[in-house]
């Protein structure tokens, strides 16, 4: 048996525990130690942390994906031959400016029923580095514009272009099925059905172009929202999500894997010495917005699990996520959970008796909705639901046995109040909750030498926000 860490509670977390009216919040329940599952947390103020269940209107946008309509997507994104970066921009049946008209044109059909709500645009530029002549790059972009809080921002994006086993060979059949056909048929069904529908903050979703040379289209699309200022509080990209089969013969159907960095790509040499004194390494925001995911879509209605990955990508590869992690933005890749990579990157050719290429026999059409659905839990209870609290802080003096934090007040109008959430330092997740009401101080009976603390915002209905991490401010 493993030894009890109940030394590692304060006297006034122990008090909590026993019944002991030390907290000032009412409402607080103790925790329970003995929860079941031989796991040995110290026990200490508040209540289990629990998922959150999707409402009535999230439960049947789940229901309505459909991956029937994802099948003719794919099929008609794959009749384009190639959608190479370099393939013909002017031919109307063949190549990346064929897809890029179709998608345009279908993204406002999708958009047509939101009544005004949702614009569709195309981004265009100019690329001169990375690519043999400057190339326009065009990104095709549907905003569901917010009607509480249009200025908070979440984005997803899948890529449209596709390749060959020579990144150069602009000329021959790329179908691009499953990579990255597979992303943008969640990012069309997602507008499909978010189309009728009324979100409070602003939802992108973009199929972005570039990618297979250097992340071209959303580096772009990342540098505007940078250059205006826009308060992107999550982004993920969808960049092959269309089977659950790996070429290693492992199948799981029901995992999806999400890569989330821990330290963010922009910390600053003060920030790394805050880091190393807090132990901060995976609380950055993208593990806060990953956990979050973790939280409101592994369910039965989505019938799938995020698994997090804590890296910011796969082994020495990347997608369309590392620009707006560049850029100081909450971001993550969802991806299958086993890989076959004799479909990806590979001229289409059998060798052997096996079938090399990106086709779209290998794509999966009960397991990309099931993928898709995680995306709409995500995107739709982070845009209804409030914002992550800004400028956290643990406010309190260094040599104290209690924990006072602080943050800004909400903007949004539904808010109800905030939670504190801790964990032990040995968790990956948030393991309890206290309800502290609407409030923007308030101290706890928890040692921050032996937990994880962090906040986040409830509204009305009862969605929580994304937890936000502390900085000190001794």
């Amino acid at each position: 048996m493993r030894p009890t860490r109940r030394g590692f509670l304060t006297a006034g977390a122990a008090a909590a525990v026993a019944g002991a009216a030390t907290f000032a919040t009412p409402g607080i329940a103790s925790a329970d130690p003995g929860n079941g599952n031989n796991v040995d947390f110290p026990s200490g103020p508040g209540v289990r942390m629990r998922p959150q269940a999707p409402d009535k209107e999230l439960r049947a946008m789940i229901k309505e994906i459909d991956g029937e309509r994802q099948r003719a997507i794919i099929e008609k994104l794959v009749s384009f031959g190639t959608r190479h970066t370099l393939s013909s921009q002017t031919d109307p049946n063949r190549g990346i400016g064929a897809a890029r008209d179709w998608l345009f044109a279908e993204m406002q059909r999708l958009a047509a029923p939101s009544n005004g709500r949702m614009t569709v645009e195309l981004q265009s530029f100019t690329q001169t580095a990375g690519v043999p002549t400057p190339t326009v790059i065009t990104n095709v972009i549907t905003t569901l514009r917010g009607s509480v809080e249009p200025d908070r921002i979440y984005v997803v994006t899948g890529h449209y272009d596709s390749r060959v086993t020579d990144l150069a060979n602009f000329t021959s059949d790329a179908p691009g099925a499953d990579d990255d056909g597979s992303g943008v048929a969640a990012v069309l069904e997602m507008i499909r059905v978010m189309a009728t529908r009324e979100s409070k903050a602003t939802i992108v979703l973009a199929a972005v172009a570039g990618e297979e040379e250097g992340v071209f289209g959303s580096t772009f699309m990342a540098q505007q929202f940078k250059a205006a200022g826009a308060d992107i509080q999550g982004m993920f990209s969808n960049d092959i999500i269309g089977s659950p089969v790996g070429d290693d013969g492992l199948v799981d159907p029901h995992a999806l894997r999400l890569f989330a960095e821990g330290v963010p790509d922009t910390e600053t040499p003060n920030q790394r010495a805050v880091r190393q004194a807090d132990g901060g390494e995976n609380d950055g925001p993208s593990r806060q917005l990953a956990r979050f995911v973790t939280n409101v879509a592994n369910n039965s209605d989505t019938d799938m699990q995020a698994h997090i990955i804590y890296r910011r990508d796969r082994f020495l590869r990347g997608s369309d996520h590392l620009p707006f992690l560049a850029r100081g933005y909450p971001a993550g890749r969802f991806t299958e959970p086993h890989e076959n990579f004799a479909h990806q990157h590979q001229d289409v050719r059998v060798v052997d008796g096996v079938q090399f290429g990106d086709l779209i026999e290998f794509v999966d059409f009960d397991f990309l909705p099931r993928a898709t659905r995680v995306n709409v839990a995500a995107m739709w209870s982070l845009a209804n639901g409030p914002g992550t609290p800004k400028n956290a802080q643990l406010a309190d003096p260094v040599l104290t046995n209690s924990s006072t934090l602080s943050w800004a007040a909400s903007t949004d109008p539904d808010i109800a109040g905030y939670e504190i959430v801790w964990r032990p330092c040995t968790e990956p997740d948030w393991t309890n909750v206290i309800a502290v009401g609407n409030v923007t101080t308030v101290t706890v009976p928890l040692a921050k030498d032996n937990v994880f603390l962090g906040v986040r915002a409830v509204d009305t209905a009862g969605r929580h926000s994304p937890v936000a991490f502390p900085t000190p401010n001794p």
